[in-house]
């Protein structure tokens, strides 16, 4: 049984999912290179904790923070049970990093990345013993999204994939496996759509606002196709695009020229303040 989980990134999904762990009373190891994006974790977790308690949807019996030890060194991660990758979407990053992990971990250790576009078979590759590598795509905000999607690798064992399904029930979450392939499942799907929304932008049929309107009024979507780009961030749907229109030379996956506009100019949605909405 995983006891102990590290995890890489104190960013928005790091954060996310060791707040989850921590709430499952799972021991959580949060690593980053930034002290300060460590300190906003803590206070981001205490604040979403209270929240959710004062809603009825956590209990009051524990107190995820003590459950949760930081630092900036990846020696933290040494006796971790897993150890799950949560950093920026490119790929030559997290190779160095699962470069790291394969000195600094326990040969049994499982490591995962919680990429949503990038193949796990070349992450595999890396690491001695490739049978221990997975992904696990957690939904965005993960304190309420009740998915992961979990992607096996040609490499993945049979036993890697159970004790992360064990792991997705422990803490609530509902854990579907799928193939290794460009984007996975989720991306393959919501990409393209989120692509065509901003296109539709772009040649001026309608605003972004009246984009969002007509899907979910009229197509019954919980939130526009917009307004849920600029809560993944526009930077990253180019990367998985970008990715995507490599991986399967297909049309459908060439970024709007709009996305790339908005990304150069440094409009990436809710984490830089302005995207095809402001935000506070």
């Amino acid at each position: 049984m995983i006891q102990t989980v590290g995890v890489i990134g104190a960013g928005q999904m790091g954060q996310g999912i060791a707040q989850v762990l921590a709430c499952a009373s799972i021991d959580v190891r949060l690593v980053d290179l930034s002290p300060q994006a460590l300190e906003k974790a803590l206070i981001t977790t205490s604040s979403s904790v209270s929240k959710l308690q004062e809603k009825g949807k956590l209990g009051t019996g524990i107190d995820p923070l003590a459950f949760i030890k930081t630092s900036t060194d990846m020696q933290l991660l040494a006796e971790c049970d897993l150890v799950i990758e949560a950093v920026t979407e490119d790929e030559m990053t997290k190779r160095k990093i699962f470069e790291s992990l394969n000195q600094v971990c326990r040969s049994d250790a499982l490591l995962a990345s919680n990429t949503s576009s990038i193949s796990i078979g070349r992450l595999a590759a890396i690491i001695d013993r490739p049978e221990r590598m997975i992904g696990v795509h957690f939904m965005n905000p993960v304190p309420l999204m009740p998915l992961i999607e979990v992607i096996e690798a040609k490499q993945t064992s049979a036993e890697t994939v159970a004790l992360i399904q064990q792991l997705a029930e422990r803490i609530e979450k509902t854990a579907v496996v799928v193939k290794d392939r460009p984007a996975f499942v989720l991306n393959r799907i919501l990409l393209p759509t989120i692509n065509e929304a901003i296109r539709v932008v772009e040649e001026g049929t309608a605003t972004a606002e009246q984009v969002d309107q007509i899907m979910t009024l009229g197509a019954g979507f919980p939130m526009g196709p917009l307004a849920l780009a600029d809560m993944i961030g526009l930077d990253t749907c180019l990367s998985i695009l970008d990715l995507m229109f490599v991986e399967l030379k297909d049309s459908r996956y060439l970024p709007a020229p709009l996305l790339r506009e908005q990304v150069v100019a440094g409009r990436l949605g809710k984490k830089s303040g302005e995207g095809f909405y402001q935000h506070a």
